[in-house]
């Protein structure tokens, strides 16, 4: 399960689908000009999201 944690205050939060219950899994995507933008996606294909925020800033998830 992804897990973001805010480098700030320490919050982490886990996510599961709302559709399937499953939970999320860490990724990347590569937009158009190449930036690469880290989301939670679901394994069943439903849909993906990008990392949350708090304390105003992405909050990061360590890839394992």
């Amino acid at each position: 399960m992804a897990t973001y944690k805010c480098s700030q205050c320490g919050m982490a939060v886990n996510a599961t689908c709302a559709t399937c219950d499953a939970p999320l899994v860490n990724d990347t995507i590569i937009m158009e000009d190449g930036t690469e933008v880290q989301v939670s996606k679901c394994p069943n294909g439903h849909g993906k999201i990008k990392s949350p925020m708090c304390c105003g800033e992405d909050m990061s998830c360590t890839i394992g």
